[in-house]
């Protein structure tokens, strides 16, 4: 007899929000990114651009890092939908199967893709902050996301080795 964990459910409803959330902070991130060039000189006074201050550094690096923001999205949309796909398959009680192999790994090349933006568009934010316009972004290394990658790639390992025994099993059986 099966045992049916309730967090599987609650994990199947958070990620189905977090995809309708996601596409809400790309089309947010648009909206912002689409408004700097139709009313900038209000953007500028909006996010506090000291007078003096030469802007178009300051503007040019905020698109770059909304752009790469809108990067994002996609990847977090690749991330989401195979972690529901494997949400489906555990609480179908087969967890180990090499589909859930290869979504681990596109998990882990997704989550690499994710610390690399970061850390461009930490490099970014660092590049155009000064002490006239200071800019903190939580972004850049990220000892945690890094820990991440590694730890998905190695699951995605486990997984496929884990699959391959049980086949083995099955075929002495």
């Amino acid at each position: 007899m099966k045992h049916q964990s309730a967090t599987l459910p609650i994990a199947w409803i958070s990620l189905r929000i977090l995809v309708i959330l996601n596409w809400l902070y790309g089309a947010a991130v648009l909206g912002l990114l689409a408004f700097t060039f139709v009313n900038e000189s209000w953007f500028r006074r909006a996010i506090d651009v000291p007078a003096g201050t030469e802007a178009q550094p300051i503007m040019i690096g905020l698109r770059a890092i909304a752009a790469l923001g809108l990067i994002a999205v996609p990847i977090n949309h690749l991330i989401l939908k195979r972690l529901l796909r494997m949400v489906e398959t555990v609480s179908r009680g087969d967890p180990f199967v090499a589909a859930n192999a290869y979504r681990l790994q596109a998990i882990a090349w997704a989550l690499l893709a994710l610390q690399l933006l970061s850390m461009v568009i930490g490099g970014i934010g660092k590049a155009i902050a000064s002490k006239e316009f200071p800019l903190h972004l939580d972004a850049g290394f990220s000892t945690s996301g890094w820990l991440a990658v590694i730890l998905m790639f190695v699951l995605a390992r486990v997984f496929a080795e884990g699959t391959l025994m049980r086949e083995d099993l099955e075929g002495t059986i």
